[in-house]
């Protein structure tokens, strides 16, 4: 039994999980070594309707909730992170289009974001910023009914892969601060835009990379937001992500879990299954707690936010914490693994593909702070 999940979101997760199974981890390994997302697999979700389903019917989606993107998106994470971002990235990039972009333009790109026929980036970080993401230095200036963008952007999840992007840029003073932030949807195919991609531990399937703009002219009705509130006001999507992340890490060390209990149960050594030794088996019974109850906390979170309720330190909490303790769990079960652990196979690229995200979509430094701040205040814990 779950508090938060009724018998329809169960049915719902049960059937992505047969798909995710049958179709998605087959090609895990394969994914990792190639490093191409799958794009016949991808409009393969579209088609079941596993991508961003808590989007409203008129735009794509079928308006099932916050709760049903995540037991979908544990789901297919469970089979291949990477190929999970597809739905990562949808719920982000979808909701900022829903919400703040004007209908005629979200509208064609929603449609074709939910049919699995087009990938969204979300371009924040640049070289000077990741942390500090208000102080970047990408230029938007207005020229007649156009934005001029010039800079670069780094670290971007899918940059070489994507179809457009939300792209954040300078459009007032430095010293503004975030208060001089606005955000485009900018498609990746408009002159004078080149990309690159990263060598990156994990998470290969989906990439990283950068992408620069060159007097890259973006038509003005594709601004997401108010002119120089972009920043704020499409950051608060963010909270609805860090729940998603978090359920997205746990089902890959839920799964890892999985398989090493069934491993220490039929191992042997001194005469009996490894899993009779303490040192073996109350490490994995101490991560098995602790998995359930961060589960229970991005379930929560999705919950508060399906209802309308204030859910950001809640987000924040499962940010930092479901990262760092997947990133444990797994290594914990490599190790439980022994020898065999240490070859390439399905644990050490999980161990790669969660460690990733304790850098990406803000630190568990900067998750802290916004916990702080939403106890103590933000006067009291000042940036």
């Amino acid at each position: 039994m779950n508090p938060y999940l009724d018998d329809a979101l169960m049915t719902l997760g049960e059937h992505a999980r047969r798909f995710a199974q049958g179709r998605v981890a087959p090609g895990f390994q394969e994914r990792d070594r190639t490093r191409v997302l799958d794009r016949a697999l991808m409009r393969e979700m579209g088609e079941l309707g596993f991508i961003a389903p808590e989007l409203p019917e008129q735009y794509g989606g079928q308006g099932l909730g916050c709760l049903a993107a995540g037991v979908i998106h544990e789901e297919i994470a469970r089979a291949d992170l990477s190929l999970s971002y597809i739905n990562l990235l949808a719920s982000l990039n979808g909701q900022i289009l829903a919400h703040h972009a004007a209908p005629e333009i979200a509208r064609p790109w929603l449609e074709r974001l939910t049919q699995g026929r087009a990938l969204l980036a979300l371009a924040l970080t640049e070289p000077r910023g990741g942390s500090d993401a208000a102080s970047l230095r990408l230029r938007m200036e207005r020229v007649g009914s156009d934005y001029v963008l010039n800079g670069e952007k780094t670290s971007i999840s899918a940059a070489d892969q994507a179809d457009a992007a939300v792209v954040f840029a300078r459009s007032g003073t430095v010293e503004a601060g975030a208060r001089g932030v606005s955000a485009l949807l900018v498609p990746m195919d408009l002159p004078g835009i080149t990309r690159s991609r990263f060598d990156c531990h994990g998470q290969r399937a989906i990439g990283r990379g950068s992408i620069f703009f060159e007097n890259v002219r973006v038509p003005a009705d594709h601004r997401l937001g108010d002119e120089g509130a972009g920043f704020v006001q499409v950051m608060q999507g963010f909270d609805f992500s860090r729940a998603l992340i978090g359920l997205q890490v746990l089902a890959v060390a839920q799964v890892s879990l999985e398989e090493t209990w069934a491993y220490v149960a039929q191992r042997e050594a001194f005469g009996k299954p490894i899993s009779a030794f303490q040192g073996v088996s109350h490490p994995l019974a101490d991560y098995e707690t602790q998995v359930m109850a961060a589960r229970l906390l991005c379930l929560q979170t999705l919950w508060l936010k399906d209802r309308g309720a204030p859910h950001t330190a809640e987000a924040a909490m499962c940010k930092w914490w479901g990262p760092k303790l997947a990133y444990d769990v797994i290594h914990q079960c490599l190790l439980s693994f022994g020898h065999g652990g240490y070859d390439r196979g399905p644990m050490e690229q999980r161990l790669r593909d969660v460690l990733g995200f304790q850098i990406g979509d803000g630190t568990a430094q900067i998750m802290k702070t916004i916990i702080a701040r939403t106890r103590a205040g933000r006067n009291a814990v000042p940036a």
